[in-house]
């Protein structure tokens, strides 16, 4: 019993941290935006496409990962407030956990920001399983990691408001097809919007931008 009252107990704070997060970016009016999925999924250069979208507003960037700050660097040259969070110092979590978003967020100027996207750590489990006080949780799943992940890891595509499936211009190369991905990833989360793209030809970009900007005003 003391064991599952600690696990409670910890459960508990996490929530709360992620409420106050959540309340505090209310009152600034910022959007905050948690992009999940794989190593190698394509979040990076998702956001390098997306972010000329959205030149118009002041943008903040989370960046987390293990080790290294190789994709902050990617996305220092547009105009960001950028703040970096390696998870090796803390026993190398495959997610970023409530109060270190927190402790990020003390890192920005706030009140000079209109969205700030995080990158999350590159896993299909961890991150699925904590709210950080975002108002949106988008999950990029490439299509070569295969047609049955949403299969297989379902809460991260249950949890999500939006899937990116990235890197379709590899499809005349494999054996799925977007359509078989789509219907997968739909009979787990029948509600999800699902958005084919390319990062590398540009194909999809736009509608996906245009329904992140529809999402931001409602």
């Amino acid at each position: 019993m003391a064991q599952i009252k600690v696990l409670k107990d910890v459960l508990e704070v996490s929530q709360a941290v992620a409420d106050q997060t959540r309340s505090l970016l209310g009152e600034k009016k910022v959007f905050m935006i948690n992009i999940m999925g794989s190593p190698g999924s394509g979040k990076t250069s998702l956001l390098e496409r997306t972010l000329p979208f959205f030149s118009d507003l002041r943008v903040g960037l989370i960046e987390g990962d293990i080790r290294t700050m190789r994709d902050a660097q990617k996305l220092s040259g547009f105009d960001l407030q950028i703040v970096q969070i390696n998870t090796e110092p803390f026993g190398g979590d495959c997610h970023l956990p409530p109060n270190l978003i927190a402790s990020a967020l003390r890192k920005l100027d706030l009140d000079g920001l209109d969205l700030i996207f995080v990158e999350n750590v590159g896993n299909l489990v961890c991150p699925a399983e904590f709210d950080i006080g975002e108002d949106l949780k988008v999950v990029v799943l490439s299509l070569p990691e295969g047609e049955d992940k949403p299969l297989k890891y379902p809460l991260m595509f249950r949890v999500s408001q939006a899937c990116v499936v990235s890197k379709v211009d590899l499809q005349p190369y494999l054996w799925m097809d977007v359509e078989t991905v789509r219907e997968n990833i739909l009979s787990v989360n029948p509600a999800i919007p699902v958005f084919p793209l390319s990062a590398r030809t540009g194909e999809g970009v736009e509608a996906w931008c245009r329904w992140l900007r529809e999402r931001m005003q409602m």
